[in-house]
């Protein structure tokens, strides 16, 4: 072998070994990182080993999730995103009224959205904060990750008495540390799938505050019966489906009405059993967008969260995981958009509240496009599909669409 071929290769390992042991020390500095959370242990990894989930180590969906891994980087690394994947300008959001807390709603319901997956829900009586992100990014450090395209219009010093702050899994887009610490001095309980109270201890909140559940567990919070309701996704703070901790989605029953947020989740057989136990539901929150057909069974897409609506038993359907970080291709207003179109076709009544804004939703409530009107071509995106058990030639058929 020639001198000079030698000594290129003994460069180029040389080079590899670099960037090996520069990814090693940062995946431990980040491990040592406080926003990465902390490991299930003790009486709570006990627990979560009980769990019907918890198998060989890390909880499992009763219908795998299937993924075209090869399809979905190539993707990511080659192909182009929508030019509109984030917005060009400042996004319409409403000025948070913070008098209207100071008095009940009247009808006994109202849903202010923050953007993303964070809402806050006051209901018969009580006053729920759903995966709250009050940060500047969705990761574990701040100088780093996914940057919200905007802040809350609201300061969580100016949110009004929450009674229980209610997570869905512990994804840095619903679980986000600096809000958590920041909540230390609240009243307020945690209701949180297994697991995930490891990290919101690491973090300074107390254990008497904090709940974990089991799908169909429940626990009381004023007036309300908070569900743990099945979902098909998955957890993760190092590692996005390392699965240590459980994912769900949330019922909120209370005397008059009710209330479910799906989290994270994608199509399965358990929603129709969720309505039949615990619906139907004044209002679903249901997430909508950052979803991808090369990844169909980890989030709903737009056509299938109508679906899910409906197997729910909902009335009013409110889409959320959308409008405010990106984390697939597609223009940051289609799931919306998307959301719309298979709502007219399965007569399903959609709300789309602007950010920041507080509602009372009912039958009489009106849609307001308050979002801008971007050019995308409904035809020609292909909808996402999920599989029945991770078989990607056997996938979950939704009814044709129909106009009412």
């Amino acid at each position: 072998m020639p001198i000079e071929r030698l000594k290129l290769g003994t460069l180029l390992w040389s080079f590899a070994g670099v960037i090996a042991l520069g990814i090693s020390l940062a995946v431990f500095v980040l491990a040592r990182s406080a926003g990465v959370g902390s490991k299930p242990e003790g009486k709570r990894l006990a627990r979560i080993q009980q769990s019907p989930e918890w198998n060989a180590g890390r909880f499992e969906n009763p219908q795998p999730i299937w993924s075209d891994t090869s399809k979905a980087w190539r993707e990511l690394v080659v192909e182009s995103s929508s030019p509109d994947v984030a917005p060009l300008g400042p996004v319409p959001i409403a000025n948070t009224d913070t008098a209207v807390f100071q008095k009940p709603p009247a009808s006994g319901l109202r849903i202010t959205w923050f953007g993303h997956s964070s809402a806050l829900i006051e209901i018969d009586g009580t006053t729920i904060l759903i995966d709250p992100i009050w940060s500047e990014r969705a990761s574990p450090v701040a100088w780093a990750g996914p940057k919200l395209w905007f802040s809350p219009p609201i300061t969580l010093i100016e949110l009004p008495a929450v009674d229980a702050v209610v997570i869905s899994h512990d994804h840095y887009d619903h679980l986000d540390f600096a809000t958590i610490a920041a909540m230390q001095s609240w009243r307020a309980v945690f209701v949180v799938p297994l697991g995930v109270g490891a990290h919101l201890e690491r973090w300074g909140i107390s254990g008497d505050r904090i709940v974990e559940l089991e799908w169909w567990q429940g626990t009381k919070v004023g007036a309300l019966q908070v569900v743990a309701t099945p979902a098909r996704h998955a957890s993760g703070r190092l590692g996005a489906k390392s699965n240590k901790t459980l994912w769900a989605g949330f019922a909120l029953v209370g005397p008059q009405h009710r209330v479910w947020y799906s989290g994270d989740t994608g199509l399965h057989e358990g929603l129709r059993t969720v309505g039949e136990r615990l619906g139907p539901f004044d209002v679903t929150l249901i997430e909508a967008g950052q979803y991808n057909t090369h990844w169909p069974d980890t989030h709903l897409g737009p056509e299938q969260a109508v679906e899910a609506h409906r197997e729910v038993r909902g009335k009013i359907l409110i889409p959320v995981h959308w409008g405010r970080l990106p984390l697939a291709k597609h223009a940051w207003t289609e799931p919306v958009e998307r959301v719309l179109v298979a709502a007219q076709c399965r007569d399903v009544k959609v709300l789309a509240p602007q950010i920041g804004e507080s509602i009372e939703p009912d039958a009489e409530s009106r849609l307001t496009r308050w979002w801008p009107t971007l050019h995308w071509e409904p035809a020609a995106e292909s909808p996402v599909v999920a599989t029945k058990n991770g078989d990607p030639l056997d996938r979950i058929r939704i009814p044709e669409c129909a106009a009412p």
